[in-house]
């Protein structure tokens, strides 16, 4: 009589198990989809406002003694890196980040923990972001510039913020043990 009553609870934790895992994989698309779109959207709207807006004289904006808006462009990879290498072939920088980028965005998909799936979706938007202007105007948009003493820090821009943060975070997120992070997604403990 035993084993009648627990077959049904198991066969419904079974149930219950596959629908809670269906439900978090479709949040975490949701959300990895979310931060995705809205690291490349918020990237591009604010390439388009340097790209308007100091294209023109003065051609930079003071906005602090050590930080200014002055519009630049990286033919290289990060920070200007290799800029000599791929000033005239940009095909193959950009092949190679699609296929990072495609990489990093199936990893976020697949990933268990969504703060660690959110912060690969951040550094693979910020990627997208770079590789939407290389494809359109054969180099990165650059124009956050912060100095000091005559020292520039290379200019970069919101995707490299991006990219930055959410390398940051999966820094951090791997000392922190899966239990104190969020619950794993899709995932539930069925016991017997």
């Amino acid at each position: 009589m035993t084993d009648g009553i627990k077959r049904p609870l198991r066969h419904h934790r079974t149930i219950a198990g596959l629908f809670s895992q269906a439900c978090a994989r479709s949040t975490s698309l949701v959300f990895v989809s979310s931060v995705l779109l809205g690291t490349m959207v918020l990237d591009q709207v604010t390439k388009w406002a340097a790209l308007t807006f100091l294209s023109g004289p003065p051609y930079k904006v003071e906005v602090t003694p050590f930080f200014d808006l002055s519009l630049g462009f990286n033919t290289g990879v990060s920070f200007g890196f290799f800029g000599g290498v791929f000033s005239n072939q940009q095909w193959p920088l950009i092949a190679i980040t699609i296929a990072i980028a495609v990489a990093l965005t199936v990893w976020a998909l697949r990933m268990n923990r969504l703060l660690e799936a959110l912060a690969i979706a951040l550094i693979a938007g910020g990627a997208f972001g770079n590789i939407i202007d290389r494809i359109r105007q054969g180099a990165v948009t650059d124009f956050l510039d912060f100095h000091v003493m005559g020292w520039h820090w290379p200019a970069f821009n919101f995707a490299d913020v991006f990219i930055f943060i959410g390398a940051a975070s999966l820094l951090i997120l791997s000392f922190i043990t899966p239990e104190a992070n969020e619950a794993k997604r899709g995932e539930t403990k069925n016991e017997p």
